[in-house]
C-alpha cells in the first residue's frame, strides 16, 4: 500500500498546495503516495457548522471543540498514527520523519485559534507534533512540513535510494557544504580535496566539516551527538552517575 496521508483541517483547499509540485508532486501523479484533505466543519452538529467556543475559565481567542474534531477524527481513523500539529507538541525530528515514511500514512490534525481541547488528547491516541518554537496561524503549514518531510523518503521517490542518507540529522550531525563548478567563483575556489579524486580523503574532510559545522552551529545537536558516541554499547549508565 503506498503511503496515504489524511489531513484534518478548517482549510482543506490548502492542500495538496507546495506538495503538488517538484518530486512530492510527481510523486503524487504517479501513485507512489496519496492524500486526502478533509474540512472538520463537515463533522459539526448545528446548522452553523460551529467547531470551536469560548475557552474555559475566560481568556481570549476560541478552542477547538473537543467533540467535532473526535468525530471528525473517529470518520477517518485507521491504523495509521494520529498526530496533531501543535507548538505544544514534541518537536519533530528525521528519527521520527523516516518512521512515519516507513509506515501506512498519517492522519494529521491542523489546529487553528488557540487549539485543541486538551480532552481529545485524552481521549484519542494522538501524538502531538511541533516543527519548531514558533507560532504560526495553523496547523496548515506544519502539517504541509510533515508531509514534505515524510513523502521524500516514500521509495521511489527520490531518484537515488541513497539520496537521503548523508542529509543534515540523518547521522545526529549537519550535513557537509556542497561546492559545484565554476571552480572559481568571485576570487573564491572549491577546496583542493574534493578535486583529488581520492574518495578516502573526501570522505574524512566531509566527515571533519560535519564535525565541525555542528560543533560551531548548533551546540545542542552536538551535545547529543557527542554524548551518544561515549555511551557504553549497552546503553548502562556508570554506576556513579546516581
Amino acid at each position: 500500500m503506498p503511503f496515504h496521508a489524511t489531513v484534518l483541517t478548517l482549510y482543506p483547499d490548502m492542500f495538496p498546495g507546495p506538495l503538488g509540485q517538484s518530486i512530492a508532486g510527481r510523486a503524487l501523479a504517479n501513485g507512489l503516495w496519496s492524500l486526502d484533505a478533509v474540512n472538520i466543519r463537515d463533522s459539526a452538529t448545528d446548522r452553523h457548522r460551529t467547531v470551536d467556543d469560548t475557552p474555559a475559565g475566560g481568556g481570549a481567542g476560541m478552542v477547538l471543540r473537543a467533540d467535532v474534531v473526535a468525530s471528525a477524527l473517529d470518520a477517518v481513523a485507521d491504523d495509521r498514527p494520529i498526530l496533531a500539529m501543535t507548538p505544544r507538541g514534541a518537536p519533530l525530528t528525521q528519527a521520527r520523519v523516516r518512521s512515519l515514511a516507513a509506515g501506512p500514512g498519517a492522519v494529521i490534525l491542523c489546529g487553528r485559534f488557540e487549539g485543541f481541547d486538551e480532552r481529545l488528547f485524552d481521549a484519542r491516541p494522538v501524538e502531538q507534533v511541533s516543527i519548531g518554537d514558533y507560532v504560526l496561524s495553523g496547523g496548515e503549514m506544519g502539517a504541509l512540513v510533515l508531509l514534505d518531510a515524510c513523502v521524500r523518503l516514500v521509495p521511489g521517490v527520490m531518484g537515488a535510494a541513497s539520496s537521503g542518507d548523508e542529509e543534515s540529522f540523518e547521522s545526529g550531525l549537519l550535513e557537509y557544504p556542497h561546492y559545484t563548478r565554476p571552480y572559481e567563483w568571485e576570487g573564491r575556489t572549491i577546496p583542493e580535496v574534493l578535486r583529488s579524486g581520492d574518495h578516502a580523503r573526501i570522505a574524512a574532510w566531509r566527515k571533519q566539516r560535519a564535525e565541525v559545522d555542528t560543533r560551531l552551529r548548533r551546540p545542542d545537536l552536538w551535545e547529543r551527538h557527542s554524548g551518544a558516541r561515549v555511551q557504553p554499547p549497552s546503553g548502562a549508565r556508570h554506576e556513579d552517575e546516581g
